[in-house]
Order: C-alpha cells, then structure tokens, then sequence
C-alpha cells in the first residue's frame, strides 16, 4: 500500500457544510471536489448537488467526504471508513479477495470512471474499507 490508511467521512446531505466547516476550523485546504451532477455516473438528479468525493488538507492532516446515495442514508457512527491506496492491480484483488471472504461486498471490484479500480467491502467487525488503485 501507498500511505497510511485515510479517515473518509460519509454524510447525509452535509458534506459541503462539513467541508466548509473544517476548513474554518483547522485553516486547510479542500480539493478534488466533485457533486454527483458533475460526475460521469448516473444518478437520480436530486444528488446534482450532493458532494461526491472531496479532500480536505492541512498540513499532516489528511482525510476524504462524500455524500451518501439518497437511498442509502448513514446513522452518526458508521459515517466513516477507511480509504487505501493500492500499489498494483494484484494487491487490491488480493486485499478484495480476502476482505470478501467473511465481509459484505458494498462496492463490487470494477474499473472506474475516475481511472481507478475501486472495491468498499465491509469486514466483519463493522469497519468498511475503500480500496482504490490509480491506474498510470
């Protein structure tokens, strides 16, 4: 893997509130903000203005939000999973195979949009993982 594992925060609707508000208060800096509107990725128009995907930088401190799909809201406590970025193509299968094994696929393993292949599978102790491999 590439990096430590990255804190990503899930919200019903208040990413770009949350956003904001932590740019306030720690002074950083947001970057690759993208609505579900702006995205290559069909989705009903009510999330045109929902955030898709957004990190947050400030110095050391690192982490990625999104919105939730309207029909899969979050409860405060399971709004946050852990994004990996994967080092080839054979270390994210392997990591999807074996976190499959006894976890619940949410995301099934597929190329991307955003040039990526990208898998979110929940483990069996409830934490769920986004594994993501950028493709040169």
């Amino acid at each position: 893997m590439k990096d430590q594992a990255v804190p990503y925060f899930t919200f019903n609707g208040q990413a770009e509130e949350a956003l904001n508000y932590y740019k306030e208060i720690f002074e950083g800096e947001i970057t690759n903000r993208q609505t579900f509107g702006e995205a290559d990725f069909e989705t009903p128009s009510e999330m045109d203005d929902r955030l898709m995907h957004a990190r947050f930088k400030k110095g050391p401190l690192f982490f990625m939000v999104s919105d939730s799909f309207l029909d899969q809201p979050v409860q405060i406590g399971s709004n946050i999973s852990m994004a990996l970025e994967m080092d080839s193509p054979e270390e994210i299968e392997t990591i999807y195979k074996r976190l499959q094994e006894k976890g619940t696929v949410i995301m099934e393993l597929q190329d991307t949009f955003w040039g990526a292949t990208f898998a979110k599978v929940k483990d069996p102790y409830g934490i769920t993982w986004d594994l993501n491999y950028t493709k040169e």
